[in-house]
């Protein structure tokens, strides 16, 4: 026997879901939550009709496209709340966020705004907050977090953090990291010995040649 045996309309739909899926993710994480669902379709390479019969609403197919990330998400907060120092578990937290946020703009989207397809991530978003008010309360007892922090502080760094989408993609997660430096000294409450900050990203355009 010869050829290849044909896909039985189950393994079809499979790999339909799986492209409608992978697709969303580049599509969304390049350019936000507000890309229109027919980009998605077109880079999946399947028709509109297609992408609807797998995720009849834009809500589900953001939903199932981030599942991996919501799922990292939640292992960040846990494990940052599992540590027994928690300044360290408060930095690992700031840290970790920063680079989920860095490597999605749509999962940023769906993480801090209102966007009405996005609801689902109101969840991760109210155990994260939890999960930094109570290591504030712990890192300030231990003397380490600088007293004044609230809760909105990170919501503050958040949105400015979300400023780094419109950066290079090719230096997005140098400068997440490096932001996120700055802003643990930031919340740091005495000077420490510092350890060097993560490399500067390229940013600054190069001066016109003469």
């Amino acid at each position: 026997m010869t050829g290849r045996l044909p896909h039985s309309p189950r393994s079809d739909a499979r790999e339909n879901r799986a492209r409608v899926l992978e697709a969303a993710r580049a599509v969304f994480g390049a350019e936000g939550l507000d890309a229109p669902l027919r980009e998605v379709a077109r880079h999946a390479g399947v028709g509109p009709a297609t992408l609807y019969r797998h995720f009849p609403t834009k809500r589900e197919l953001i939903t199932a496209a981030f599942a991996e990330q919501r799922r990292a998400c939640r292992t960040v907060v846990h494990e940052a709340l599992a540590d027994t120092d928690p300044w360290r578990g408060f930095c690992a937290l700031i840290e970790r966020i920063c680079e989920l946020h860095a490597r999605s703009r749509g999962f940023a989207d769906a993480f801090l705004s209102a966007f009405p397809e996005a609801r689902d991530f109101a969840a991760d978003r109210e155990r994260t907050v939890r999960a930094i008010a109570e290591l504030a309360r712990r890192a300030q007892e231990s003397g380490r977090l600088r007293p004044g922090f609230v809760v909105d502080d990170l919501v503050l760094m958040l949105l400015a953090h979300r400023g780094l989408q419109d950066t290079p993609a090719a230096e997005r997660l140098a400068a997440s990291r490096r932001f996120a430096a700055y802003v643990i000294e930031a919340f740091r409450a005495a000077p420490e010995p510092q350890a060097p900050l993560p490399p500067a990203p390229h940013l600054t355009p190069a001066p016109p040649a003469r």
